[in-house]
């Protein structure tokens, strides 16, 4: 598998990462389903007021999220290499479709909100590292500081001119992904979750037929270059 291919996955898997939290955001009133650290934040705003039913739901979405990495990790420590992002994926998609039937009963997020920070939290054992960015993330505050930081070094001749490239298009996925889902909350409610649902699924079985034709959904290893052979002097 390509190294551009991957990049594009891990894109895709981010903005859907944006779209879902977006929606997450507009029905939650503030809260998130994959930024933990502003969960975590409001959580002790709530601690420090005292108001401990204020306090519930942002818990709640932490506790769902570290499940589900812990839900990915353990897929993917359990499974075979090859099959670990398939089947992470289609725990995910799983996890989303029921968030979004969850939601069409209750008219609310309520537990579906739950479901999608499990399934975030799942989603971030897909892809690790891509040549030294991560892709696929559901948070880029880290994708943002490196993309600061390669470009000073590139500004300053000590880094890769364009090694800044990868992180800034990890942290404008999740803008794209955000802004489309909150258009699309406008035009469809919470049936826009129906969106990331398919194409989750979508992504688990693409997945599943690369695994199934190439062996794994990892990136091609660079040709290797054989070594000139040294003889040394004939006696």
């Amino acid at each position: 598998m390509s190294r551009s291919v991957l990049l594009g996955f891990g894109l895709t898997l981010t903005a859907l990462a944006g779209f879902i939290d977006a929606i997450g955001f507009i029905r939650l009133g503030g809260l998130y389903t994959s930024l933990m650290s502003g969960n975590t934040t409001q959580l002790a705003v709530a601690i420090g007021h005292g108001e401990g039913h204020t306090a519930l739901l942002p818990c709640l979405l932490i506790l769902a999220f570290l499940v589900g990495a812990m839900l990915g990790g353990a897929i993917a420590a359990l499974m075979s290499e090859r099959w670990a992002t398939p089947a992470i994926l289609a725990f995910e998609a799983l996890a989303v479709a029921t968030a979004f039937v969850s939601a069409q009963e209750r008219s609310h997020l309520g537990m579906a909100a739950l479901f999608l920070s499990l399934a975030m939290g799942t989603q971030n054992a897909v892809l690790a590292h891509i040549q030294g960015f991560r892709a696929g993330t559901t948070f880029v505050t880290g994708a943002l500081f490196a993309f600061g930081q390669k470009f000073a070094l590139a500004l300053a001749g000590r880094g890769p001119r364009f090694g800044w490239v990868g992180d800034g298009l990890v942290w404008l996925s999740l803008l794209v992904g955000a802004v489309a889902g909150a258009l699309a909350h406008v035009q469809l409610d919470i049936e826009a979750l129906a969106i990331p649902a398919a194409i989750l699924a979508v992504l688990a079985f693409w997945a599943a037929f690369v695994t199934v034709t190439s062996g794994t959904l990892t990136a091609e290893p660079p040709p290797s270059t054989p070594l000139p052979s040294r003889k040394g002097p004939r006696g």
